[in-house]
């Protein structure tokens, strides 16, 4: 069965609970994703689902994946995903995937996107260095500070913490509870933050305990 789907980020808010309790969640609009292809071992060599997310003109789309996708009855898409499962027995091209049929309130799951871009960040602000002393004549307020070693072994470590791009990375957030499941307005309730700004696209994935996140193909 399939376990994941694609979805965009509308921003946070608060719940409350049976008992009270203020609970922040992600509203996630996990809109209806189609199956674009499905892959066999006897065809491809393994089994998978491609799915397409958020309809959008042929000219975004591309002529070649445009034509990808008629060959399904689809109308062009902006994003594909393929998802690897033990068998697609059941499933069809053209074929609507509800986020109902997949996700409950209570469990957990893994969401996974791209975070904010910050541009070229100094060390402060990035690691969270502290600042230098600003009286008695110091300059080095916002400075990093020396990075290098000795005559041995005259070099800079690699990893060392130092400025440089920050944001703009794949990243995933584990065991998020879902809370609650619309599938009237569309919108998936997560408990906690996820990574990427609003109306950015993120994969939703069953959490496996003890398996790692598998790396989904997009493009």
């Amino acid at each position: 069965m399939i376990h994941a789907m694609i979805g965009k980020k509308k921003g946070m808010t608060q719940v409350f609970s049976e008992d009270g309790s203020c609970v922040p969640v992600t509203v996630i609009e996990a809109e209806l994703c189609k199956v674009v292809q499905v892959k066999t071992d006897e065809s491809d060599g393994y089994s998978a689902l491609q799915i397409g997310f958020s309809q959008t003109t042929e000219k975004r789309a591309g002529k070649p994946r445009a034509g990808h996708l008629k060959k399904a009855g689809l109308e062009p898409m902006r994003r594909l995903m393929e998802i690897r499962l033990d068998s697609v027995e059941g499933y069809e091209m053209g074929q609507a995937i509800k986020m109902e049929d997949i996700f409950v309130e209570g469990e957990s799951v893994d969401v996974r996107g791209t975070s904010k871009g910050r541009g070229f960040a100094g060390t402060i602000k990035r690691h969270n260095f502290q600042r230098g002393d600003v009286t008695h004549g110091g300059m080095a307020v916002r400075r990093p500070g020396a990075i290098g070693q000795c005559a041995s072994p005259s070099r800079v470590f690699k990893g060392k913490r130092m400025a440089g791009h920050m944001g703009n990375r794949k990243l995933t957030v584990r065991n998020l509870k879902i809370v609650r499941v619309d599938p009237e307005n569309g919108y998936l309730l997560v408990r906690g933050a996820v990574p990427g700004p609003v109306n950015g696209e993120i994969v939703i994935s069953k959490t496996k305990k003890g398996v790692r996140v598998p790396k989904y193909k997009t493009g």
